[in-house]
């Protein structure tokens, strides 16, 4: 029986330090002029992949390696993306000198070719139309065959015809392109020069440059692997800025503010103090019982907040636990 009690009695005791340090850790300590929370620096991180499919090349940086914003972490291999370019700019070329060609219009010599073209249908239809009357003429004289009668006025219309096929040629190559025809090649050369802007984009995008600093927490493939947009190359952990979050319990809300100095600390320094300010209060209130029935449950909403804190040193590491100081009166 006794043994019972003992046991019951231990019972209690690990029950109630368990619940005295967890009040001890999700309430803040406070007076009027400081307030104390307890928090942790955010870990914040971000996965780097490439916008273009492709082998990889090469790989400048390894697992635990410091970067620099705009620093270059790895390569594919870029042969296709410049011959794409190459081929872009061929086209470009191509459709300008088309263009070129449309807007200057026809040549002087062209239009005098035309011409010539003209006179020289004008002279055989008139060859011929002499050739037709002297044919009918004896025709009704009973001096020729009806058949010569027939081909000497087949050549007639052919010549008429050629001669005004000549003669609407010459008026198109002195009149020059149409309007039209000018807008859509000038359409079609700025398709082209989007098209050398898609493909000098690839071409720049064949690199994986690093978006802020940071520390590289996963190196996720090896230069030869073959990977798709998006396919994750680098883990990043950004280290600045250096955010803390904390909660305040809804009773101390009202005493804080954006922009309100904060000292923080931690454990493993703990004269070592890190400056910042808060940044941003939650306007949402979280660990929220699902029904608030009496004034007591009220006590227990809690608000996140964000403390941007400077860290010169580099000893504040993601995930570490830290303790923050609001002065109330600053």
């Amino acid at each position: 029986m006794r043994r019972r009690i003992a046991i019951v009695v231990m019972l209690l005791a690990v029950l109630g330090g368990g619940w005295y340090f967890g009040r001890d850790y999700l309430t803040p300590h406070r007076d009027d002029a400081r307030l104390l929370l307890l928090g942790n620096v955010d870990v914040r991180q971000v996965d780097l992949a490439f916008k273009v499919d492709g082998r990889i090349a090469t790989m400048t940086v390894d697992e635990g390696d410091a970067v620099v914003p705009g620093q270059l972490l790895a390569s594919l291999d870029k042969s296709y993306f410049v011959n794409d370019l190459a081929v872009a700019k061929a086209r470009r070329a191509a459709q300008a000198a088309n263009v070129a060609k449309l807007e200057h219009g026809s040549r002087p010599e062209e239009i005098a070719q035309a011409q010539a073209t003209v006179a020289l249908y004008r002279s055989t239809t008139e060859l011929n139309q002499l050739t037709f009357q002297r044919q009918a003429q004896l025709v009704r004289e009973g001096n020729t065959s009806r058949q010569s009668y027939d081909n000497a006025a087949a050549a007639l219309r052919q010549a008429e015809a050629q001669l005004n096929v000549g003669e609407q040629t010459k008026r198109l190559v002195e009149t020059g392109p149409r309007q039209e025809d000018i807008d859509a090649a000038r359409a079609q050369l700025a398709l082209e020069d989007g098209n050398i802007t898609i493909a000098e984009r690839r071409l720049q995008d064949g690199d994986l440059v690093a978006p802020g600093a940071g520390v590289i927490l996963t190196r996720a493939h090896e230069p030869g692997a073959i990977v798709s947009p998006g396919t994750t190359v680098y883990a990043l952990t950004i280290t600045s800025p250096v955010w803390v979050r904390a909660y305040v319990g809804e009773p101390d809300l009202g005493r804080i503010r954006p922009g309100m100095r904060a000292d923080v600390t931690t454990d493993s320094a703990p004269g070592k103090i890190y400056r910042g300010t808060i940044g941003f209060i939650s306007p949402v209130a979280e660990f929220t019982p699902k029904s608030v029935e009496t004034r007591e449950l009220r006590t227990d909403l809690v608000y996140r907040l964000r403390i941007v804190v400077e860290n010169p040193d580099a000893g504040l590491r993601q995930g570490m636990p830290v303790t923050v100081r609001l002065a109330l009166g600053g």
